[in-house]
């Protein structure tokens, strides 16, 4: 096969060469050790932020739980109060019905 007019020859493995202990990157290792740290301290950040984010999430989902039971129980207690409160007006209307309608 040709590519741009060179001819392409299979690669010989060499006998001398173990292609297990072969650097599996051809750039120089200074850059390489820089480029996995920089890399390792972003995923770091990344984490660090999302653990944070989630913790501020979860404080406030609880807060809004708690506020949402105060809010419940206090609704049900006024509930009860106003039911209280105009048991005897609603008697007194009944009453008042019942009579207009004997007397009517």
């Amino acid at each position: 096969m040709t590519i741009l007019g060179k001819a392409r020859r299979p690669q010989a493995l060499s006998m001398d060469r173990d292609p297990a202990r072969e650097e599996p990157y051809k750039s120089p290792q200074s850059k390489l050790v820089r480029f996995f740290d920089r890399s390792r301290r972003q995923w770091k950040a990344k984490c660090r932020t999302a653990k944070a984010t989630i913790k501020v999430l979860r404080n406030r989902m609880r807060f809004l739980e708690e506020s949402k039971a105060r809010w419940k129980s206090r609704a049900k207690a006024l509930e009860a109060e106003v039911a209280r409160l105009t048991a005897p007006g609603r008697a007194a209307s009944h009453q008042r019905q019942a009579r207009k309608k004997n007397l009517g």
